[in-house]
């Protein structure tokens, strides 16, 4: 069933912990608007969402709104509060978050996105629900009048990770690479058409992800974006270093935050690395990303 405005809001029970807050439920929340956040930490959809909710929240805290995060994992690696701890963190989320690790509160909501919001009245009434990026303005503006309010907008500009996506040039893409969901390696690297991906070396395929065996595995991507990010987790706990490279060179300029212009990173924790950030003209584009030790597990493209 779905819900729809006007609905109560569910109680948040279903939590397995709590971060920036103890457990908040109807006596915490009443008399507040609340606007409640589904994510999960390696969202890229999230993640370009997340400045206009952390915004929301210090410019809005003092006229009574109470913003909750709800981290439900899609990957079984997210299910580690310490990874989601970190997340909120480098994030700077100072408002309480809820780990859902049982998807106890995304079945009370019926919900099916990352990310989502839920504006809730002081009543405790749904009164509006968006799925996914954009609509900002219109969305604060819901926030204002629930809580009976009329000002600017906040100014807001995502850096990093967080910079709003270069649409006008997104020719590729979220492209998930266990069988689960439809992953399968295509042709050698030499010959990717666009959109296609190849694995070389020794890998498991995994429902959720692949999983590299033997060291000087790679994973190559024909893609058409600005940004190229992908999804991994280290399957021990001892870093496991990488090399990316563009159309067979060192990124120089147009690397990620996560690699250096010679195109080396380290894989520490599960999270989205960020490997490309073209800065000049988008076009076609062969990634490489290719693991000097075993033990990486890469989960999903995304791209910006």
């Amino acid at each position: 069933m779905s819900v729809f405005s006007g609905v109560h809001m569910p109680a948040l029970d279903g939590a397995t912990g709590w971060l920036n807050s103890e457990p908040l439920g109807p006596a915490e929340l009443r008399g507040h608007v609340v606007l409640v956040n589904f994510w999960t930490l390696t969202c890229i959809n999230w993640l370009r969402q997340e400045p206009y909710v952390r915004a929301w929240s210090k410019a809005y805290r003092d006229d009574g709104l109470i913003v909750i995060g709800v981290h439900t994992p899609e990957f079984s690696f997210e299910h580690d509060i310490d990874l989601v701890r970190q997340a909120v963190k480098t994030r700077d989320i100072d408002y309480p978050v809820a780990q859902d690790n049982d998807y106890g509160i995304w079945t009370a909501f019926a919900n099916n996105y990352w990310p989502a919001l839920y504006f809730v009245d002081t009543d405790g009434r749904i009164r509006d629900q968006h799925f996914g990026e954009g609509r900002y303005e219109q969305s604060e503006r819901r926030i204002q009048r629930l809580l009976d309010i009329e000002r600017e907008p906040v100014s807001v500009e995502g850096e990093g990770v967080e910079a709003e996506a270069d649409w006008d040039h997104l020719g590729t893409t979220e492209t998930y690479l266990g069988y689960s969901r439809g992953g399968t390696g295509g042709a050698p690297a030499a010959d990717l058409r666009l959109n296609d991906w190849a694995l070389t070396g020794a890998w498991t395929t995994g429902p959720e992800n692949v999983m590299l065996d033997e060291a000087g595995g790679s994973i190559a991507f024909r893609f058409h974006a600005r940004d190229a990010h992908v999804v991994l987790s280290p399957r021990a706990e001892e870093p496991i270093p990488f090399r990316v490279l563009l159309d067979g060179q060192a990124p120089g300029p147009s690397h990620g935050v996560d690699v250096n212009e010679e195109g080396n990173g380290v894989l520490r924790e599960g999270r989205m690395y960020q490997l490309v950030r073209e800065h000049d003209t988008v076009r076609d584009r062969t990634l490489e990303v290719t693991f000097l030790e075993p033990g990486a597990e890469a989960y999903s493209f995304t791209f910006g």
